[in-house]
């Protein structure tokens, strides 16, 4: 089967693996995937932002870089309509964005089965965090794209709720969750091997993986580095970068804990695997509440012990006490006292460890079986 390939990421971060994955899995399965995206990201390196986009938002007037960001769509159309003409594809795979209808368009001209992958309910996201200049336009283009589409692909339940409330029926919903690709997780080195690679031989490991931002909370955990009489040494390893990172750095060197921190910066995919195999605790520190968190499912393959908030995304992956321990983010000092309390029980550490990796096989949160879960709606569309 061919698929045409449709997205709008610019920059190369944990959107773009989501991409790099799902695609990777559907051509193990035989299908021919035709991608037509931003130019800059095929060509950029792992961590990068996307070319001039960081810079347009942040000098330009937020009505006219979103008015450029519906233009581009007219641009988007004509790549896809010249990708159909020349390899004829069998059906549409888009990943959302705002202010993107020529994924509809397209569909529409050239009666191609549609898939949508919606990751978060952008027009609400944007107007949180950094505001939008055309509301009605940008509520309009959301809701033209997930109307338009032959089946919308939400990632949580909860997403799925967003989606069936902006009047998408609820029979053109599906929810896949983010995965793990198994090929690449099933070996890794044991946790004291992965430890003595990186000189933290005999000390428990509380670790995170991923861009650290402020609302994070991962400040915090840096306060359950002070030395306890008679327990273990514990460091705490962050496994990439972000604008947290000197808060946290500035709290290690008020508790006097420096040495126990330890961020790596950007790490390549390839070798991510060997630097979380070296935690014993896995961070979930806080998460948005329809997210599916792509570092969530790595952490459970590796058989890592998770602490997470008890939220109710997390609760379509996790179950508290059985492959986690969920902390209720609305309590301040909640996080820390679940880390504390699997710091100092090791048979629940293990246990919930264990737990984790099983639940990533026995509930299919591979890359492989989104894959084929993708291949099989697509079927249903054309037939």
């Amino acid at each position: 089967m061919k698929i045409l390939y449709h997205h709008r990421i610019a920059s190369k971060d944990g959107q773009y693996v989501h991409v790099e994955e799902l695609t990777e899995a559907l051509k193990k399965l035989g299908h021919e995937i035709i991608m037509v995206g931003p130019d800059v990201t095929e060509s950029s390196s792992f961590g990068s932002e996307g070319g001039l986009v960081p810079l347009m938002k942040r000098t330009i007037p937020g009505f006219i870089y979103e008015l450029l960001e519906l233009g581009y769509a007219f641009y988007a159309y004509y790549k896809l309509s010249r990708a159909v003409k020349h390899h004829q594809p069998d059906c549409l795979y888009e990943r959302y964005n705002l202010y993107s209808p020529a994924g509809v368009w397209i569909k529409r001209r050239y009666k191609l089965p549609m898939l949508l992958e919606v990751n978060a309910p952008i027009f609400e996201e944007r107007s949180k965090y950094n505001g939008i200049a055309i509301p009605w336009l940008a509520r309009w283009t959301e809701r033209y794209t997930w109307s338009g589409a032959d089946k919308v692909l939400a990632v949580t339940e909860v997403l799925a709720g967003y989606i069936k409330s902006a009047g998408v029926d609820e029979k053109c919903i599906a929810v896949i969750p983010n995965g793990v690709d198994l090929e690449k997780f099933n070996e890794f080195p044991n946790s004291d091997e992965a430890k003595k690679r990186l000189g933290l031989d005999g000390k428990l490991v509380l670790g995170f993986s991923g861009f650290v931002r402020e609302w994070h909370g991962l400040d915090q955990v840096v306060d359950l580095l002070v030395d306890k009489p008679g327990e273990q040494e514990r460091h705490l390893l962050v496994v990439g970068d972000g604008p947290a990172r000197r808060e946290i750095e500035k709290r290690a060197s008020k508790m006097s804990v420096s040495e126990k921190v330890t961020f790596t910066g950007i790490i390549s995919r390839e070798n991510v695997a060997d630097y979380i195999a070296a935690f014993d605790i896995a961070l979930q520190p806080d998460v948005v509440a329809y997210a599916s968190p792509l570092k969530l499912f790595e952490y459970m393959m590796l058989e890592r012990a998770v602490v997470a908030p008890d939220t109710a995304n997390i609760r379509e992956v996790l179950d508290n006490n059985i492959n986690a321990v969920l902390f209720d983010p609305g309590q301040p000092d909640a996080m820390c006292e679940s880390v504390e309390l699997v710091c100092r029980d090791d048979v629940l550490r293990h246990r919930i460890a264990n737990a984790a990796r099983k639940t990533i096989l026995s509930k299919g949160f591979t890359w492989s079986n989104n894959a084929e879960r993708v291949t099989a709606l697509i079927n249903k569309l054309r037939m």
